[in-house]
């Protein structure tokens, strides 16, 4: 593990955010005591479309979040005018 201080972070942090994107990791120091950690972004896969089925089931199984949807649209599309209705 690579140490930086706040100071040359701060100076250039290109060279070591490029290291930490390739998989460095870097600890940050203030007056060489370590204060944060620099690591990569865990890059997990996206979800498969089923599991991403399942996360939407499971939040159509919670109660009034359908009906709560519902409403909230009503509201909206009672608020908008069409242009183009004849009724106007």
């Amino acid at each position: 593990m690579k140490t930086i201080s706040i100071a040359d972070l701060r100076h250039d942090p290109g060279p070591a955010l490029d290291a930490v994107a390739n998989g460095d990791t870097y600890v940050v120091t203030r007056y060489r005591r370590p204060v944060a950690r620099l690591v990569p972004v865990d890059r997990s896969a996206p979800p498969s479309g089923r599991e991403a089925m399942e996360i939407l089931r499971s939040l159509a199984a919670v109660p009034g979040w359908a009906e709560e949807l519902r409403a909230q649209r009503a509201e909206i599309d009672s608020q908008i005018s069409d242009p183009w209705d004849p009724a106007r």
